[in-house]
């Protein structure tokens, strides 16, 4: 049987206190909803159909590129009205799964127990046990461990009340029972609204099967309704993240101190110390080591590299034992090749630097082509920007190039030529060369030190 997975993702969520929908706020640097799409992808359902109502343009903008379904819930009656808007969209016979697009930690082997639970039951619950059940919904089971009902904290017994397995909210639905249940729904409460729980009351009254699944870890089920949930839900997330490359064979100096906002491919013996950021997807190699208060995004970092505290690598490619930092900013469309070393308060972009070569300080190195072996001086500035375009700079092998020098590009500076101190390259330097570009040397005996005039009364 096909699946159709539905995420309930309509509503406003005014408690975040945004203008902004709530299941598009981030949690480690994507939308929630997309947490809950990507873990639905692991399914692979047949329809993925995003039940959308407040702010629905940000949210299609959100998520935009993406192979889903939308309906539009234009009033927001209730969960059990979300999904009864779906009906005609969800290919009859499919098996239904209702998801929340502010519940983002949920995990796709936990669906799977859902959806592949070998039992007859007509409707299946995800429960859970919270530390403290408080406002949850108790799920009341018979002998023979089916689930009877539902019944919301408000309106339990005290015997109820004493039962600490929970209803998480995520539910599915036999597909030859859909239709039946879902229009059964009705709104004859106190909000006048039609709530998906209300499903297991009327399969169980029509002697359908209900069961439950107990989720073993109930933190998957967390759902955030504010900022504080939010904060507590990342801070969840970056606990399992640290956990996982700890389980790869990571030294995490600090496990509460790392945020993984992507994924992390991991060598052997790598080393990570506090306060690093990690976006998109990232490849460290065996025995690199992660300074303090680094943030590296969309990058690969080779075998035995090291990288200083506070650098920023973004969209970049770094090969074996490169040295980069402290305070240095590599930028996209840099390539280290292997042995380069690019040193305090350098910024690179668009630049290719050979194996063995060095940027030891103080230097922009952006739209270049730099050979092997190139040491680059102190304060030395390819200047690739002429006000409209940009141009480059093409530096051979062995170049050694003084400190305080600008690389006017276009320019090329052969193989082996050296660069004094100081200069303005403005046309191609020769190999084998010293190319110097001073103005003459001038001491002005006239000359008197200013005084710094007193103020006026």
């Amino acid at each position: 049987m096909s699946l159709t997975i539905v995420i309930l993702a309509a509503g406003q969520g005014t408690r975040m206190k945004s203008a902004r929908p709530k299941v598009i706020h981030e949690l480690a640097g994507k939308p929630m909803l997309q947490h809950v799409v990507d873990c639905s992808r692991e399914l692979d359902p047949g329809q993925i159909i995003v039940v959308t109502g407040h702010a629905a343009g940000q949210v299609h903008a959100a998520m935009q590129g993406q192979e889903l379904m939308y309906v539009e819930q234009a009033e927001q009656l209730g969960t059990g009205h979300a999904l009864a808007q779906c009906l005609d969209t969800i290919e009859p016979g499919n098996d239904v799964l209702v998801l929340f697009g502010d519940v983002p930690l949920i995990q796709a082997e936990t669906l799977a127990q859902i959806i592949n639970a070998a039992d007859d039951a007509a409707v299946r619950i995800l429960s859970f046990i919270p530390e403290n059940p408080f406002g949850y919904g108790r799920v009341v089971r018979q002998a023979d461990e089916s689930v009877c009902a539902i019944v919301e904290h408000k309106d339990a017994n005290p015997e109820q009340l004493d039962i600490g397995e929970c209803f998480s909210g995520i539910m599915s639905i036999r597909g030859d029972r859909l239709q039946q249940l879902v229009t059964a729904l009705d709104n004859h409460n106190v909000q006048g609204e039609y709530y998906l729980t209300d499903v297991v009351d009327i399969a169980v009254s029509n002697g359908d099967r209900v069961a439950a699944i107990l989720c073993a870890d109930p933190g998957e089920v967390s759902g955030i309704n504010n900022q504080q949930q939010l904060a507590a839900v990342e801070a969840l997330y970056r606990t399992r993240q640290a956990d996982a490359l700890m389980a790869q064979g990571a030294k995490i100096f600090d496990p509460a101190r790392i945020d993984v906002r992507g994924e992390i491919k991991l060598g052997r013996d790598v080393q990570i110390d506090v306060n690093c950021v990690f976006e998109g997807t990232i490849s460290l190699g065996d025995n690199v080591r992660i300074g303090a208060n680094c943030v590296i995004r969309n990058t690969s970092i080779g075998a035995d590299s090291v990288i200083m505290p506070m650098t920023s690598i973004d969209e970049a490619v770094i090969g074996n034992g490169v040295s980069i930092g402290p305070f240095a900013r590599i930028r996209p469309g840099t390539e280290c090749d292997d042995q380069v070393k690019i040193g305090n308060f350098v910024e690179t972009k668009q630049a290719r630097i050979g194996k063995g070569s060095k940027v030891s300080h103080l230097s922009y190195i952006g739209d270049t082509e730099m050979g092997s072996a190139v040491n680059i001086g102190a304060g030395t500035i390819t200047c690739n920007y002429d006000g409209a375009n940009k141009h480059k700079t093409v530096i051979g092998d062995g170049v050694f190039v003084g400190s305080d020098t600008q690389l006017v590009a276009p320019v090329t500076v052969e193989s082996n030529a050296t660069i004094g101190a100081g200069s303005t390259i403005t046309k191609d330097a020769p190999a084998n060369r010293l190319t110097v570009s001073r103005a003459k040397q001038v001491t002005i005996d006239s000359w008197s030190k200013p005084v710094k005039q007193p103020k006026e009364t």
